[in-house]
């Protein structure tokens, strides 16, 4: 997308939502999760799902998702390479609206993380089947473990541990102002932190995301349709994404995130630098992916990311906001959560976080970034948001 086409505010979010209840949810299918989070979002924007001409999501087909919803698109975008697919999704709604192709994008979410799990047969002919599996990297927290400890290795194992314990924290003490927060009513200690049990060292239990049922989605509109909606648009201002690799074994290196190339994108694209930065939304799905990102996007040099979060500086009260709905380590995470990284961001924004809301010099937000990472830390989106 070319830098000139961004910057401007001719499109916007407009409606945003969570499926209806999350956690656990075991009555509920994961088009049921999409479905009950478009219809919210919808209603959130004051629109119809008849205003809808264009459909995004990943990990399901648009095929079945825009069969259940009753939509008949004309765009449609599957791209899915993981929970960063749907910050993605947002670049290109705003490409189609501006090629014309339509007017009101629905990007939606819908899984059933928790009440499906198990494990699902992979394809043998796939270079990780061949090359990975056999040797036990076999999922999430193996493959990231593997990075995190390569971390360690460069710039210290205690130092980094202090960085992992201060995040995981920081962002249950948001989770703890949160009502829709799964863990909304267990706060954590830095004791709680060190003292859980191991998964896939170097991380705690506590260094991972939550696995749960839920559903979220955004829409995406121009201008004129912006104008009739019920809420307060948030402007898309700038937006750029990458992936470097697939399989962990083939990154580049195992502790720089792809990030580096999409944030400083996306921010000169929207004519933003960092002072201008009201809230920093990341996707957590370790809290190693936090560090990484932070480091990537230019908050802090490599290595410095511990002494970024020293003190509580991301939690309530401190003087950088992050992750204000609990992130994917205690509020919610179905195995993809790009979606709710928008979701309370746009919310921030508008003022409607209660008891977590975040106040700038007496007011809301103005800027917003948000960085979505997606399989083993392969893909980023990364998207700037503004009032008006």
């Amino acid at each position: 997308m070319a830098t000139s086409s961004m910057g401007q505010r001719d499109i916007a979010i407009v409606g945003v939502a969570e499926s209806d209840v999350m956690g656990t949810v075991p009555d509920k299918s994961s088009l049921q999760h999409h479905g009950e989070a478009a219809h919210n979002a919808l209603a959130d924007a004051g629109l119809s799902k008849n205003d809808v001409n264009g459909l995004f999501t990943a990990g399901f087909s648009t095929l079945a998702t825009a069969e259940y919803l009753g939509i008949q698109p004309g765009f449609t975008d599957n791209t899915s390479v993981g929970g960063s697919s749907f910050v993605i999704h947002v670049a290109h709604a705003v490409a189609a609206i501006r090629a014309g192709f339509c007017d009101v994008a629905l990007i939606t979410h819908g899984q059933a993380g928790r009440s499906t799990r198990g494990r699902v047969p992979g394809d043998p002919n796939l270079p990780a089947a061949q090359y990975e599996s056999p040797y036990g990297i076999i999922g999430a927290p193996i493959n990231y473990s593997i990075a995190c400890s390569r971390y360690m290795h460069e710039y210290g194992e205690d130092k980094t541990r202090q960085g992992m314990a201060e995040i995981a924290v920081s962002t249950r003490k948001w989770a703890n102002l949160n009502p829709k927060a799964v863990m909304y009513e267990t706060p954590m200690s830095f004791d709680d932190y060190h003292n859980s049990r191991w998964v896939s060292w170097p991380f705690h239990l506590l260094d991972c995301c939550l696995v749960t049922d839920s559903g979220a989605a955004i829409i995406v509109a121009s201008a004129e349709k912006a104008r009739d909606c019920a809420k307060e648009p948030i402007w898309v201002l700038g937006a750029a994404e990458s992936h470097d690799h697939n399989m962990i074994s083939m990154m580049p290196s195992l502790t720089s995130l792809i990030a580096r190339e999409s944030g400083p994108n996306a921010m000169a694209r929207a004519g933003i630098n960092h002072d201008d930065i009201d809230l920093t939304m990341i996707y957590d799905s370790f809290t190693y992916t936090v560090m990484l990102t932070l480091e990537a996007l230019g908050f802090c040099g490599p290595g410095e990311a511990a002494d970024f979060v020293a003190g509580q500086r991301t939690a309530p009260g401190g003087d950088f906001p992050l992750n204000t709905s609990g992130g994917g380590l205690s509020y919610t995470h179905p195995g993809m959560y790009g979606s709710f990284l928008l979701v309370e961001a746009v919310r921030q924004m508008r003022g409607e976080g209660g008891e977590r809301q975040v106040k700038v010099n007496g007011g809301t937000p103005k800027v917003s970034i948000v960085n979505g990472t997606g399989g083993s830390l392969s893909s980023t989106g990364t998207v700037v948001l503004a009032t008006g």
